[in-house]
């Protein structure tokens, strides 16, 4: 009994320690990621990237509201793959669009059942009263914690995540999502300025005859 006592502060403390140089590394790494996102360099190797994920949305042609969302899509996934995956939101984005090809698959595989028999076991009511249920739930929190689910609703991978993860992650997918409309505004204003030179030459050549 009497060494069991003794062994126990010690392995508490060795454990406080551990936590404590975790807590400082990850605050160092998420500092170190919050200043990558603001340097010429990164903003330079996302742009590069993004290029070359825009060409081949391009190549595959879709419609123009696909064509939008597919856009939106590879500019997430090309700031994802920046991010090497080092944080939790870079991760949900990536994961994320594994789970919609799982599922694309899985809709094409399964055979659907008919509404009558959904009508028939009720199912659309109870969903009904849980989704009423949720917001009550939802009405009845606290205006802080109300603000937090928001805030990890909006950030990818933190919808259940404490307070302190969530706040971290949305600092360092702030700084991403500012270097990718600095990226994406530059990309514009080179193409704009690129139409418009050769649009501006094609009306000054001369006519042929």
């Amino acid at each position: 009994m009497s060494s069991t006592l003794i062994s126990n502060p010690v392995t508490n403390s060795d454990r406080s320690k551990r936590k404590k140089k975790k807590k400082a590394s990850q605050s160092k790494e998420s500092k170190q990621n919050q200043t990558q996102w603001k340097s010429e360099t990164q903003q330079q190797i996302y742009s590069s990237k993004l290029i070359q994920a825009l060409n081949h949305v391009n190549g595959a042609s879709p419609s123009a509201p696909r064509r939008g969302r597919a856009v939106r899509e590879a500019a997430d996934r090309v700031l994802a793959v920046a991010a090497k995956g080092r944080t939790r939101w870079s991760r949900a984005i990536l994961t994320h669009r594994l789970k919609l090809k799982f599922r694309k698959h899985k809709k094409v595989n399964r055979v659907s059942a008919p509404s009558a028999a959904a009508a028939a076991t009720g199912s659309g009511r109870s969903k009904k009263a849980g989704f009423s249920v949720l917001r009550l739930k939802a009405k009845s929190l606290p205006a802080v914690q109300r603000k937090v689910r928001v805030l990890g609703r909006l950030v990818p991978g933190c919808r259940k995540q404490p307070f302190p993860v969530i706040l971290e992650e949305a600092t360092d997918y702030i700084a991403a999502l500012e270097m990718q409309v600095r990226a994406m505004t530059a990309l514009a204003e080179l193409l704009s300025v690129g139409g418009g030179s050769s649009s501006s030459s094609s009306a000054a050549a001369p006519p042929t005859t």
